[in-house]
């Protein structure tokens, strides 16, 4: 049998990395308390994610804790001109969102919300701002990235 072509596995390699959900590139807006080993935000096959009105996105934030603590809460913004709008997210607990608290030092969380994005947001480039904050008020993990809201 003829040994496959060095292109014909590279597409299959791409093919197959292309279903994966993607590590997102984030920005770290200072995570104090934890350390972000990954982001996911799934459908988003390209960034910026493109984020389209009535739908409603899974996020996935893989981190670490630096700190034991009972509780965790998250907040959402879209950040516009540097000024921070909250945007609503169905469970603001984080412990009720995959991470099994109490948190422990040391220990590494899978944090699992969903993004719902309204059909009344404008069409608008902006950045999401994810942070979860602890018992300290302190962030477990904050990242950001930026996103296009369309129809």
């Amino acid at each position: 049998a003829m040994a496959p072509s060095p292109l014909a596995l590279l597409l299959a390699l791409s093919a197959a990395a292309t279903a994966l959900a993607e590590p997102l590139r984030f920005v770290d807006c200072g995570s104090k308390d934890g350390s972000i080993q990954e982001v996911n935000v799934s459908p988003c096959p390209t960034q910026p994610c493109l984020l389209h009105k009535g739908t409603s996105y899974s996020i996935n934030v893989t981190f670490a804790s630096k700190i034991e603590s009972q509780g965790s809460k998250a907040k959402v913004y879209g950040e516009m001109l540097h000024v921070d709008i909250p945007f609503p997210i169905p469970e603001p607990d984080g412990c009720k969102s995959g991470i099994k608290c109490p948190i422990q030092k040391g220990h590494s969380y899978s944090y699992l919300n969903k993004l719902p994005v309204k059909s009344e947001y404008p069409s608008i480039k902006l950045i999401v701002k994810w942070e979860l904050v602890d018992d300290q008020d302190q962030m477990l993990f904050c990242w950001k990235i930026p996103v296009q809201i369309t129809s």
